[in-house]
């Protein structure tokens, strides 16, 4: 029997990839795919480059923050809350010019392609804008009140075109907006400097303070429990670290009350912090 042309001959499926490989390696085909590819190293080089920024400043944020909460903390002891308040204020202006950087970063992008790079930072802003915000008027500050804040001038120059008006600074206006998670997040954060804030009220005196930390905290958990499992997961995750600020801040009220008068004053904030310590850490607020 005859065998056909082809059959069972490896030449020519060699011969069918040589051409391929001949069509594909052609510098009119490879020229233009070489062109796209180096499009988008670039573009993700820039990306990277852009995201690196961001979590340096983001850092940058975080620490001036918590300065500034460390600085708050100081109103328990102080004769004048006022001085302090003065001063966080300083602080927050300059934290408010590293958000004005990230905002700068990031016009004309994407916010969500970069959200994780300074959402750690925003957090802890929230957190210190927050809490002087209570120190000063005993009361939750809003969304609204914290994105007006975050509205920055921003001066550049013009493309020079060889007039008078081209070469004079433009003032551009760059906004920042907190995302409703951070601001959860920032919200459930504080809560941990409040029960904080209360132990060290009792150590210096003030019986008054944690009864208002504990109406004002109980309303923070009713808040988030109206959310539950429907928000972000960050936040119902740090609802668990919320009801134990509660617990602590509810049993230090508990003692102030039962037992307040037999404990010296002087002696009150080592009792708590004994009580606090011994706190199942996996127990909550039932």
């Amino acid at each position: 029997m005859k065998k056909r042309e082809g059959e069972g001959c490896p030449h020519k499926y060699s011969d069918a990839a040589q051409d391929r490989d001949a069509i594909l390696n052609t510098p009119i085909l490879t020229q233009p795919f070489l062109f796209v590819f180096e499009v988008f190293q670039q573009e993700l080089d820039t990306k990277h480059d852009k995201y690196e920024r961001l979590v340096k400043i983001s850092r940058d944020i975080t620490i001036e923050s918590k300065r500034t909460i460390f600085l708050l903390h100081r109103v328990t002891s102080v004769p004048d809350a006022e001085e302090v308040l003065s001063e966080a204020d300083v602080k927050l202006d300059g934290v408010r010019q590293k958000i004005g950087q990230v905002a700068y970063e990031l016009k004309g992008e994407d916010i969500h392609q970069f959200h994780r790079a300074f959402t750690p930072g925003i957090q802890e802003y929230v957190e210190a804008v927050s809490f002087q915000h209570y120190i000063r008027h005993r009361s939750l500050i809003s969304l609204e009140e914290i994105n007006a804040r975050l509205v920055f001038m921003r001066t550049e120059k013009a493309d020079p075109k060889g007039s008078a008006e081209a070469l004079s600074p433009a003032a551009k206006v760059l906004t920042f907006q907190v995302t409703p998670s951070d601001y959860l997040l920032g919200v459930a954060d504080l809560t941990g400097e409040l029960m904080r804030m209360c132990i060290s009220s009792v150590g210096n005196g003030d019986i008054d303070t944690p009864f208002q930390l504990s109406q004002f905290l109980r309303q923070i958990h009713d808040g988030f429990s109206y959310i539950g499992n429907t928000g972000p997961y960050e936040v119902s995750k740090k609802l668990h670290t919320l009801r134990q600020s509660l617990g602590k801040v509810e049993d230090a009220c508990y003692t102030l009350r039962v037992r307040g008068s037999e404990i010296p004053k002087h002696m009150l904030a080592d009792v708590f912090s004994i009580r606090t310590t011994l706190i199942d850490p996996e127990e909550g607020v039932v």
